[in-house]
């Protein structure tokens, strides 16, 4: 089968670091991703399923890898060679049309539930590395099922999502990043908040957007976003407030009339989500922070430097939002949570473009500049390719 595979390779992984140091999305064409034939990969067993790809969405974790900046934390919880993608619309072989939760929890690998996959948190599953699989933290990062960026993979039972017939194929593809999204906007309980802040105004910015929106009672949202279209679109979701990064702290401190000391306010919000991971926005989160206040880090981080001194001396606290299983506010699974999000807010319209596999070199660089070239989510197109 034709499929984007991705090889461990030092000298190409590290010619695609240098490479993206010039401009982000650049390692595509120098590292170790690859276009070329592969066998499909093997049903692991039972309860396994072949799913064909219809749409395949490029994730910031994609562009991550693919430009060799990611952090080495994931290199004992991914195998080679694997193919990636796991923002998946497919169609089983018996003709369902599935999206796919990518999350290979302890069910997926044929192990006793851990304690957090016995209460549904899948995507904090303990054992990444053990059971009938290679090491992999999603399909898509593991060298045993396949990934979205090819024409076939393997998905267990328990991973598969039926959608909606009332639901196109360019919808359905949102709904695993809505789904992170989501699980990030609810990470803290939220139930009654003055202010949230959404730094970000990419996919997981405007989904924490929607989210609050229609699961929270939040009385006002302020967002950062760069570009004009990201802008229209933080506001048509639910955001009052919508300022460039550079504005962010003046509007904060109109909101609370506080003062600058320095550069941070002396009062500011109680909840920030950072949906874009870089110290520049992490150190935003903690000048903007009033003292006890929660710092959701939704955006996946690079390695980076960052003075820490605000977090101590505010006593804040920085909370992790990574994938989704059950959210437990809701007493639903966040993949449900997310179909009707989706839906009701109209997410098909962040799908940018959609590009053949063979053409993934654009593909990859479009959504590496997704902002500055206007768009927002880019993906795959394999329907009628297998």
């Amino acid at each position: 089968m034709k499929a984007l595979v991705f090889e461990r390779s030092l000298p190409r992984f590290a010619a695609a670091r240098l490479a993206s140091s010039f401009a982000s999305g650049r390692g595509v064409r120098v590292g170790p991703l690859r276009h070329c034939e592969v066998n499909e990969p093997a049903l692991p067993g039972n309860d396994w399923v072949r799913v064909t790809p219809l749409l395949s969405g490029i994730c910031g974790s994609d562009l991550s890898t693919i430009d060799a900046t990611s952090s080495r934390y994931f290199q004992d919880i991914v195998s080679f060679p694997f193919v990636p993608g796991h923002e998946v619309v497919g169609r089983t072989e018996d003709g369902r049309r599935v999206v796919l939760q990518p999350a290979l929890s302890c069910e997926v690998r044929g192990l006793t539930l851990c304690k957090f996959c016995r209460v549904g948190d899948v995507g904090s599953c303990q054992y990444l590395a053990h059971g009938s699989l290679e090491p992999g933290l999603q399909t898509g990062y593991c060298a045993s099922t396949g990934g979205g960026w090819g024409v076939a993979l393997v998905a267990h039972s328990s991973q598969l999502f039926d959608v909606p017939d009332d639901l196109c194929d360019e919808a359905a593809v949102l709904v695993e990043p809505i789904a992170c999204a989501l699980h990030a906007a609810l990470r803290p309980g939220v139930t009654n908040v003055d202010t949230a802040v959404v730094l970000g105004a990419g996919t997981i910015g405007l989904g924490v957007i929607a989210a609050l929106k229609a699961y929270c009672n939040v009385e006002h949202i302020i967002a950062t976003a760069k570009y004009p279209h990201q802008k229209a679109l933080a506001m048509d979701l639910g955001a009052d407030t919508v300022v460039s990064p550079g504005e962010l702290r003046r509007a904060v401190r109109s909101r609370y009339g506080s003062s600058f000391v320095g550069d941070r306010l002396t009062g500011g919000t109680a909840l920030t989500y950072d949906c874009v991971g870089s110290a520049s926005s992490l150190s935003d989160a903690f000048a903007i922070s009033s003292s006890g206040a929660e710092i959701v880090l939704a955006g996946m981080p690079r390695p980076m430097s960052v003075d820490l001194t605000p977090l101590w001396h505010k006593q804040l606290q920085l909370i992790g939002a990574y994938a989704y299983g059950t959210e437990h506010s809701q007493r639903a699974k966040t993949f449900d949570l997310a179909f009707d999000l989706v839906r009701n807010s109209h997410l098909e319209r962040l799908l940018t473009a959609a590009y053949p596999l063979d053409r993934y070199a654009e593909a990859i660089e479009h959504a590496a500049n997704a902002g500055r070239r206007g768009s927002v989510k880019i993906a795959f197109d394999l329907r009628g390719k297998r």
